[in-house]
């Protein structure tokens, strides 16, 4: 399945005692389509506050029903703030984690003098005004394979700090900056922590430089601040054709709708 969630009211991705999660919803709702209990695998785990535009999941069932009933039975019995966008038949060696071959993300910051309150479970807000040019320009010293122990969580449990980026894109679309980045895989909080290193450097808090230093150093310790996870969004994962899975393109628009053409600032 595709699954779309506003991540706000969740206590992250994964179950947890006591706790309202994505993956507890998505178990029991799937559970009464299926008619037996089920076990929800998911291509990337969430923190809480943080969005998916279009997460993939699979489970195994006895069961058979249409597409159409998976995903209307689904929907039925799912709070307002997750829901089912598609559905698809796999054979037995799909995994949605350990197939997916890319993962991609969106970190939105509101940058303005005001918060926001329409965005603020949606982008993070810096009340400065950033250097984009400088943030582009230290962005481009993620591109390609390094040890990133410098961006991870202290407790991230990953075994290799060492993760290839695709790409790190920026642009401006009026108040609000969308960073984007697209990667072999993800260490825990590495996407806020390089979101926080970027906007301490459009600050200018930061010299563009600090980038290439925090790689070269691998510590954590001197990794600055972890930027906070309502602007973050998972936005897809990507697996080989041959699984035929009817994804969005990476193109959804997130921007604020002003009616006015982008500032994309090259």
């Amino acid at each position: 399945m595709g699954i779309e969630y506003d991540g706000s009211a969740f206590h992250g991705w994964q179950v947890q005692d006591n706790q309202r999660t994505v993956q507890g919803q998505l178990e029991r709702a799937i559970g009464r389509v299926a008619d037996h209990r089920v076990r929800v695998h998911c291509a990337g785990r969430t923190d809480a506050g943080v969005h998916a535009v279009e997460q993939v999941i699979h489970f195994d069932t006895r069961a058979e029903r249409s597409e159409r009933s998976w995903i209307l039975g689904t929907n039925v019995n799912l709070p307002p703030d997750v829901n089912v966008l598609w559905a698809r038949p796999v054979n037995a060696g799909f995994h949605a984690r350990f197939c997916a071959t890319a993962r991609h993300y969106l970190y939105r910051i509101l940058s303005r003098p005001t918060r926001s309150s329409l965005l603020r479970n949606r982008a993070v807000w810096v009340h400065q005004a950033l250097d984009l040019n400088a943030m582009r320009c230290a962005g481009s010293d993620l591109v390609g394979e390094h040890d990133f122990s410098s961006f991870r969580a202290l407790g991230c449990q990953a075994k290799s700090p060492v993760r290839q980026v695709h790409y790190i894109g920026l642009e401006r679309c009026r108040e609000v900056l969308e960073l984007r980045i697209g990667a072999d895989g993800f260490l825990h909080h590495m996407v806020r922590n390089i979101a926080g290193v970027l906007i301490a450097i459009g600050c200018g808090d930061q010299p563009v430089s600090w980038v290439r230093e925090l790689l070269r150093i691998r510590d954590r310790r001197h990794g600055g601040v972890t930027a906070p996870p309502q602007g973050l969004y998972f936005l897809r994962a990507d697996y080989p054709e041959g699984f035929d899975l009817p994804q969005r393109a990476l193109t959804v628009p997130l921007g604020i709708d002003t009616g006015q053409p982008n500032d994309n600032d090259g």
